[in-house]
């Protein structure tokens, strides 16, 4: 038995039918029972694999470097269960579990024990110059 936590990509798009994807996520509650569906027609991806909420709504696609993985072992016919584990920034997440049984959540960390990182010291060489270039001093953190 195995089991993984992938990540559900395109929760921002809207569904055919208009619903919202990233609203239904937010509903999803932690532990609930997700189904995952090949779509061997997509049109951008035959390796596609829609993931369902239990309201049959699609909350968005397995990643695509995960969809041929979990594909092949669907079509072969494992055992192949999936629970809600969260939404975070662009992307909810997912636990999957291969060869029978129910996925188990991770443990979540306790974030007060994380330590911040300091904040970066701002070098100036010249005087202030409020009309000049001034870098975003965040732009590695936030994944630019």
């Amino acid at each position: 038995m195995q089991e993984l936590t992938l990540a559900v990509v395109g929760i921002d798009f809207p569904n055919e039918n208009g619903s919202n994807r990233r609203s239904e996520a937010m509903m999803t509650p932690l532990g609930a029972s997700i189904e995952l569906v090949p779509e061997p027609k997509n049109k951008h991806d035959p390796n596609a694999i829609a993931v369902i909420s239990p309201n049959g709504v699609q909350i968005g696609y397995v990643n695509a470097e995960r969809a041929l993985y979990v594909g092949l072992r669907i079509v072969r016919g494992e055992d192949v269960v999936a629970i809600f584990q969260g939404i975070d920034g662009g992307s909810a997440f997912i636990r999957v579990r291969f060869g029978g049984g129910a996925p188990t959540l991770p443990s979540v960390t306790d974030r007060s024990q994380v330590t911040p990182r300091p904040p970066r010291q701002v070098r100036r060489s010249e005087p202030y110059d409020p009309h000049s270039f001034q870098p975003d001093e965040d732009g590695p953190e936030w994944g630019a």
